[in-house]
Parts: C-alpha cells; sequence; structure tokens
C-alpha cells in the first residue's frame, strides 16, 4: 500500500489525539525510524526533537532493545498477572525500588502514565478510607499540571488553562494553589502550607509533577516546593504523590526528579521513558505504609487489575532500557544536550513574539506570546528536517539522549524556522 492510499484511509479511519475526525490535516507517513531519524515515505528523514512524546529517549531500533524483544517473545510475549508472576516484571520492579527514592518499595505495574496515575489517586483514597479517614476524597495540586486524558487524572489539570475544561463540572473539583514560580518564593511556600493546612480534613493527598509541568505549559520550578509540600502533608496526615511520568529516567538531569529536592513521596509515578519508548508500560510505586493501609482495609487489596498488567515484552524492553540508563553515562548526555539547546535557543529571546525561552536538562522550550500556528510550525519546522510538535503557545523539544551535538543544533535551528513561521 503505497503513502496516498494509507493518507486515504486514515482520513476515512483514524482517529489522531486531540483531533476531530476527521482530521484537519493530513498526517505524515512515517516508513521507518533509526536512531534519531524518522524516515518518510516520501524519502525525507526528519530529526526526532520529540522523543516520541519524550519516551524513546535510546533512540529507535536500537540493537539492546530490539534483543531483549526478540528473546522475549521466545519465551512469552504475554501471561496474565493474577496468581502468576514471571521474571521480567519481578526483575523491573527490583530495579525501580533500587532507584527510587529511599522508602518507595512496592510497585505497581500498569498500562500507562494516566492509569499509573489512577492507581496512585486509588491508593491514596483506599489508603485514607481504611485509616479512618473516609472523608478525606479530594485532591490538592497547584495550577498549570497535567496529569493525563482519564478522568480522575484530569481532575487534577489546570482547571481553565489545560486542555480539559470542557469537563468542568463533570470531573471531581479538587483543590487549587496558583502557579508555582520558577525561583524559590517565601510567600508561595506559605501558599502551598496554607492550601493543605486549611483542607487537611478533606484532602486524601496533593498530587504534583516536580521540577517540570509538562503538557500543562512546560514549566519549571524550585524543587524546594516539593520540600516544603513534603514537610506539610506529612504534618497533617496528607499523602503526597509525585507524577513523574514526563520527568523519570534523566529528562531534567537526575534520574528522578524528585532527587533535586532529596524527599520521598509516598506515592510515585513512571511511565513515558520506561520501556525506552518501545512499548506502553507504566509504575506505581508505594511506601510500606501506604500498601499495608491499603491492604488491611476494605477488601484487603488494592482495587485495581489491568489485562496486561506486568506484561512480560514491556517489562524485559524496560529492564533492557533501565540497563543501558545504568551502564552508560546518561547523565553527560543530557548535560551536553542542555549546553546545546541553550546555545541555539537563547538567541530567539529577541526574535519578534516570544516571550520566553527556557532550558532545563534535555528539555528546551520556546513561549510564544500568541498561539501557535501548529500547520505553520510544524511544516516550517519539517522544511528544515525536525519533527516537533507544538502546542498552544510553545514550541519545545525533548530529544533522544543519544542526539549528537549537530543534531542538537539542527533541531534548534527548526525550532528557530516554527517560530519565524508563527
Amino acid at each position: 500500500m503505497n503513502a496516498d492510499e494509507l493518507l486515504i484511509l486514515d482520513r476515512a479511519h483514524v482517529w489522531h489525539p486531540y483531533g476531530p475526525m476527521p482530521g484537519r490535516r493530513e498526517p505524515y507517513v512515517v516508513e521507518s525510524a533509526k536512531g534519531v531519524r524518522l524516515r518518510l515515505a516520501d524519502g525525507r528523514e526528519l530529526v526526532d526533537g520529540m522523543s516520541s512524546w519524550w519516551a524513546a529517549i535510546h533512540g529507535y531500533r536500537h540493537p539492546v532493545l530490539d534483543a531483549a524483544l526478540r528473546d522475549q517473545a521466545g519465551r512469552m510475549s504475554h501471561v496474565m498477572f493474577g496468581g502468576l508472576t514471571h521474571a521480567p516484571a519481578v526483575e523491573l520492579a527490583r530495579t525501580l525500588v533500587q532507584l527510587a527514592p529511599g522508602g518507595l518499595e512496592h510497585v505497581f505495574l500498569c498500562d500507562s502514565g494516566s492509569v499509573a496515575v489512577e492507581v496512585a489517586i486509588k491508593m491514596a483514597l483506599q489508603a485514607q478510607r481504611a485509616l479512618g479517614r473516609p472523608e478525606r476524597q479530594k485532591l490538592g495540586t497547584w495550577r498549570g499540571g497535567y496529569h493525563g486524558d482519564t478522568f480522575h487524572p484530569m481532575s487534577v489539570c489546570d482547571p481553565d488553562g489545560g486542555m480539559h475544561s470542557l469537563w468542568t463540572g463533570v470531573l471531581p473539583a479538587q483543590v487549587f494553589a496558583g502557579l508555582p514560580p520558577a525561583g524559590f518564593d517565601e510567600a508561595y511556600a506559605v501558599e502551598l502550607t496554607e492550601m493543605v493546612s486549611k483542607h487537611a480534613d478533606e484532602l486524601a493527598a496533593v498530587i504534583v509533577e516536580p521540577v517540570v509541568q509538562g503538557a500543562g505549559g512546560m514549566r519549571f520550578h524550585d524543587p524546594a516546593y516539593l520540600r516544603v509540600l513534603r514537610e506539610v502533608t506529612e504534618k497533617h496526615g496528607v499523602l503526597l504523590i509525585f507524577d513523574e511520568i514526563a520527568t523519570g529516567f534523566g529528562r531534567t538531569g537526575s534520574f528522578f526528579a524528585a532527587d533535586q529536592a532529596r524527599v520521598t513521596p509516598d506515592i510515585m509515578c513512571l511511565g513515558k521513558a520506561l520501556t525506552g519508548g518501545y512499548l506502553t508500560l507504566a509504575a506505581t510505586l508505594c511506601t510500606p505504609a501506604v500498601a499495608a493501609a491499603i491492604s488491611s482495609g476494605e477488601g484487603a487489596g488494592l482495587a485495581h487489575g489491568p489485562t496486561f498488567m506486568g506484561n512480560p515484552l514491556a517489562c524485559a524492553v524496560a529492564n533492557a532500557s533501565i540497563g543501558l540508563l545504568r551502564a552508560g553515562n546518561w547523565a553527560a548526555g543530557v548535560r551536553r544536550i542542555e549546553a546545546g539547546l541553550r546555545d541555539g535557543l537563547e538567541p530567539l529571546r529577541a526574535a519578534p513574539g516570544v516571550a520566553d525561552v527556557r532550558v532545563l536538562g534535555a528539555i528546551g522550550v520556546v513561549q510564544m506570546d500568541h498561539l501557535v500556528d501548529l500547520a505553520a510550525a510544524t511544516t516550517a519546522a519539517v522544511s528544515a528536517g525536525v519533527w516537533l510538535r507544538p502546542f498552544r503557545n510553545l514550541i519545545y523539544t525533548m530529544p533522544p539522549y543519544v542526539t549528537d551535538d549537530a543534531d542538537v543544533a539542527r533541531i534548534t535551528r527548526g525550532i528557530a524556522a516554527a517560530v519565524s513561521a508563527t
């Protein structure tokens, strides 16, 4: 089937993310991918500035990850996790506990990042109920967050500026503080403390994205706010959830963003880069105290169990992906990319329409003072040989860690082209 035939069928039948049916614009047909390049059906090659929505940290067709998949497929592709277990899942759980902030000792494997957040919220609600506090049913967070597209995660995304305002009145009403400032602001620390203290009797947990808010606006904030939240939630018996789905596995320059605050949450969510972008898999980690409360309460266990929980293929490739990180100097690679992004993007601060430029780890963001023309920006980036996916007023990149200096420079030129086009 040629590309034109694929596009006709795509338009007739395939519903793409965050768009109408049929779509307003034709997608680009990807024929193959290798390293950091996407090869289009028309023969063009694009440097992937998005790591396939922040997941493909080792690039594509990595021989170690390919081998892990082939080897596991030769043993078993899947087996139910109810009443059964297997080496890839057990080994992955052990590794995540070793790498996670100290005290997170139990691992629930699930399907996707959004489901990991659902599981975390369910853990918090069940634990509070088991501890004799069933009235604690709300969640606290700050504005500007994004935690997924399923219902409870949508309720803790930004209620006004986010993509889920359509569901106002349908979603549970949660408790919000203002946007976290980039630098440490004592007045904002007081606001966070007062939010938790005032609503402690109704809060099951506080959930935040540590250090970087992702799809809610690509904002960065001082890790000290995490310490403020840890102190006040502990004081009031409110659980603390860190959503590390976008930030985990080195993206911000530390293995987990929580490491920058040197605190341990009660519950932590992982996903995206967990399998190096090969298969969907996520994990929700918790402390023994959370697990003990849930296990002693109604039902004597967590009320969740996905069909593909602990999928052996996904767990095997996750083990291989984490193995690559542990064996290599990923931190130096992220620092190198950070330096390249700063060099390439900082000049755009003076460009017309640019409101801000910010870089942290392997994340580069250009914020415009107006909504980005997605079609024009994407076309310009593609013409420059780069794949980007701008949204709202943001043109940004989160490239694979294996992106070399020349391709980092190409990505920044692609961003510059997108800025000029919009």
